[in-house]
């Protein structure tokens, strides 16, 4: 399928109706998440038309971002790609990008028309004065990927006033394999957080890594039906990508990614009452990967425009211009126009694959 005949401001634009729809959808029993979630259906509608209007104008915007608002974590979850590529560390952040840089770029990507900004890390909770500056954005919804363990007082008050603020919790299956993974304790205190939530009238939602290890236990009705029972209204499947060769045994094959997507299928028709999201998801029906600017781009804690937080390689700095023109990276428009984001490739992400390209493009146009 080429760009000629696919077009990815449509396909994108489906998915975030998609989303939507779900979510308000999954929010009906619940006053002031339903009320909130109708007022972002228009806020979203809005963001499209901005995005079409600039794609018929020539300029491509895509609906998400994924914003890494630090390096710093405090746990060593095994097989960390952030680790692995040195991008999360333990020590305290240094000259990373301040609360007020991180307001600008979320005003720039509200005006852009930009409707979800994914907030990652390290553990993005550490830096409280940028979620509390992402509060102040209701056109714009913010999950927040954390390993919840930095979730108190201060943070259920600012989620129940800032409802664009979304809590989505890692979790890798039941109580063994989270906390082989994650570390001992983890999964009892994510329990304990999700009733916490739940008992405040508060929505979450659960991101799970997919390996070939926990593949069948992370789709199954029980592990789903708990989290469910809890209030979780969004649960997001992200592919497990090997950094190391040791690791690639866990990632998963066209066998696995078949049946998630079927369980997925299944999922949505049956159970509606959550949200079901797959990440990178079949690329094949998206018209190649959807990073480096497509359907979404990452922001390192330093400001680097990167294709994805798997591709840590980056040419522009948003320190030093706009959201906009990082959109114009020269290594994201390479990586375009070279078709790499189309190639056939046997992981679950095609930079990563493909990274001895990736670096050949970024020398090439320095």
């Amino acid at each position: 399928m080429s760009e000629k005949t696919f077009d990815i401001q449509a396909y994108m634009t489906h998915g975030v109706e998609r989303v939507v729809k779900e979510a308000v959808k999954a929010t009906l029993k619940n006053p002031k998440e339903s009320v909130f979630m109708a007022k972002f259906a228009a806020a979203s509608l809005a963001a499209s038309k901005k995005r079409r209007r600039a794609e018929d104008a020539g300029e491509h915007i895509p609906p998400f971002l994924i914003a890494s608002i630090t390096s710093q974590c405090n746990l060593h979850c095994a097989g960390c790609y952030s680790r692995c590529n040195h991008a999360t560390v333990d020590a305290a952040p240094v000259k990373q990008l301040t609360s007020e840089e991180w307001l600008r770029i979320f005003d720039e990507a509200d005006e852009l028309g930009v409707s979800f900004i994914l907030l990652a890390g390290g553990e993005p909770m550490l830096r409280r004065d940028i979620i509390e500056a992402a509060g102040k954005k209701p056109n714009i919804l913010f999950p927040i990927f954390t390993n919840g363990t930095f979730m108190d007082e201060k943070y259920f008050d600012l989620f129940d006033k800032c409802r664009n603020l979304l809590p989505i919790m890692s979790i890798e299956g039941e109580k063994e394999i989270t906390d082989a993974r994650r570390g001992s304790g983890i999964y009892d205190k994510l329990i304990a957080n999700m009733d916490e939530l739940h008992q405040r009238g508060l929505i979450f939602g659960a991101s799970v890594t997919v390996t070939t290890e926990n593949l069948k236990e992370v789709s199954s009705r029980p592990f789903l039906q708990s989290l469910s029972d809890r209030g979780c209204k969004a649960v997001i499947y992200v592919e497990f990508v090997p950094v190391t060769e040791e690791s690639k045994e866990l990632a998963p094959g066209d066998e696995e990614r078949e049946y998630l997507h079927n369980e997925i299928m299944r999922l949505r028709q049956k159970h509606p009452e959550m949200v079901y999201i797959a990440f990178p998801g079949d690329e094949k029906s998206s018209g190649g990967c959807v990073a480096a600017g497509r359907g979404f781009f990452h922001i390192n804690s330093h400001g680097g425009a990167e294709p994805c937080p798997f591709s840590p390689y980056s040419d522009i700095n948003v320190r030093d211009t706009s959201l906009r023109d990082a959109l114009k990276s020269p290594l994201f428009l390479a990586l375009q126009d070279e078709g790499v984001l189309l190639e056939d490739h046997p992981g679950g992400c095609v930079l990563h694959e493909k990274r001895a390209e990736v670096e050949r493009l970024l020398q090439a146009r320095r």
